[in-house]
């Protein structure tokens, strides 16, 4: 019952909104308010009879768009843990990049996507290479602070031991650190699909980022509303089963106490 209660909250919140948006736009309350044409503001049911209209396209490029989100999260998924053991485990290399780390974050993704364009073409390459950057961040740095919030008599009784650093960092900060881990990973399988919009919109000739930019062109408004719709479907799918993994991987939370 408690779960039942926890999700029929939202759902009913989204009910109401998508109510409200059905007859704002059947009765042309957001047109009028916004001075525009009547077919620029689908309703939900125009978008829904594009989803199922056009589902063949948009399944292809969805198809594309979760390929790069895929390969550049495992890039960065990957880069990002190795990245934050080694400054973890240098205090000089901590102090030289991590500087550089946070300065690589004022560069917005949408400025260095036509770059990747220019220098590796239209290929997948410039797309999950834009990826990886742009989800490399929140896993490095919170695995980075998972691994220094260990408690330091834990790492005092693993030397003890007479454990050796490696001991230490794969059997005490490691685990210690993975609810950090996780909690940088759901943030950057989130932001992937901003990721690969921006890179489809730079330069592609497929996907939903593609998709939306070429039927924005063209007046398209439910198609585009559409493939949003499928890129936030993405998302929450895909965070949904990161949270998943995390509940079967992580039985405990960042203080070590146990969940429930």
């Amino acid at each position: 019952m408690s779960r039942a209660r926890t999700y029929l909250a939202p759902a009913a919140v989204i009910l109401i909104l998508l109510g409200a948006w059905e007859l704002a736009a059947r009765w042309d309350w957001i047109s009028n308010a916004l001075n525009i044409e009547d077919f620029l503001v689908p309703a939900p049911s125009d978008i829904a009879t594009s989803l199922w209209r056009d589902r063949s396209l948009l399944a292809d490029d969805s198809w594309v768009t979760l390929r790069e989100v895929l390969l550049g999260f495992l890039c960065a998924l990957v880069a990002g843990l190795v990245f934050a053991v080694i400054l973890h485990l240098s205090d000089t290399l901590r102090r030289a990049f991590y500087p550089l780390l946070i300065a690589s974050q004022t560069i917005p993704p949408v400025a260095i996507a036509p770059i990747l364009i220019v220098w590796f073409g239209f290929g997948l390459g410039p797309k999950v290479l834009l990826i990886a950057l742009v989800c490399f961040f929140p896993v490095t740095v919170n695995t980075l602070d998972g691994l220094r919030s260990v408690d330091p008599q834990l790492i005092t009784m693993m030397r003890t031991l007479g454990a050796n650093r490696l001991q230490i960092l794969t059997r005490v900060e490691l685990p210690s650190a993975l609810p950090f881990f996780f909690s940088g990973t759901k943030i950057a399988i989130a932001v992937a699909v901003i990721g690969a919009l921006f890179a489809e919109w730079a330069g592609a000739g497929s996907g939903l980022g593609h998709q939306v930019l070429i039927s924005s062109s063209q007046l398209l408004t439910a198609r585009m509303f559409a493939a949003i719709t499928l890129l936030s479907a993405m998302a929450i799918l895909l965070f949904g089963l990161v949270a998943l993994i995390e509940r079967r991987v992580v039985t405990w939370d960042s203080r070590g106490v146990t969940r429930s």
